[in-house]
């Protein structure tokens, strides 16, 4: 698990193709190795990967193809959000994140406001359906807040310190990011149609 609150922003140094997928190296820059061991999870770009190397300064990871189709931003060279697995003693800053990116969005609008930028993106499929006015989206890798929706598009805000410690900062309209929609959201959605499916009413929390 995770909390969408970048530690890093490293890159991609190295990729080596696989007869099911793509083994990488990142360097990790400032992110802290310390107390990462191999078979440990590390997400970069908000997708979950398990360490099977550790240098100094960074860490190679085995993507397989179904995760490379499904996701996007394994260039060469690309700058990539990092963040350790959450342990139980951490505080949660963002909100809980699996690492499992739930579909490509699509950037619709990156403006300036102020000196906030205003980022629209198009969620793919079904899942505007998960996504809220104030709740949570993680885009990726960062916990991001909603301001407004409207159909599959919705709205966030990021302010500078969020445009500093991420490659958000980097988008341009049109392209592409990797997106994972609240774990709650998902829960509640499978609850309504498990309800509907029985033809009885959902029932209360707690």
């Amino acid at each position: 698990m995770f909390t969408g609150i970048v530690q890093a922003v490293g890159r991609i140094v190295s990729m080596e193709p696989l007869a099911e997928g793509m083994r990488m190296t990142f360097d990790t820059a400032t992110l802290p190795l310390e107390g990462v061991d191999l078979g440990g999870s590390i997400a970069v770009n908000g997708v979950c990967l398990t360490v099977i190397a550790l240098g100094a300064q960074s860490f190679s990871a085995e993507v397989s193809r179904v995760t490379l189709e499904g996701t996007t931003g394994w260039v060469l060279g690309r700058r990539i959000n990092l963040e350790r697995a959450l342990r139980l003693s951490d505080a949660l800053g963002g909100h809980l994140v699996t690492g499992h990116v739930d579909g490509v969005g699509r950037v619709r609008r990156f403006t300036p406001s102020g000196e906030s930028v205003t980022l629209q993106v198009e969620a793919p499929g079904d899942l505007p359906r998960y996504i809220a006015t104030k709740g949570s989206v993680t885009v990726q890798g960062v916990s991001l807040t909603v301001n407004a929706v409207e159909g599959a598009l919705f709205t966030v805000n990021l302010i500078p310190h969020t445009q500093q410690v991420t490659t958000l900062g980097d988008l341009v309209e049109g392209a592409g990011v990797n997106l994972e929609v609240d774990l709650l959201a998902r829960y509640a959605e499978r609850a309504r149609q498990w309800s509907e499916d029985r033809g009885t009413e959902t029932p209360p929390l707690g």
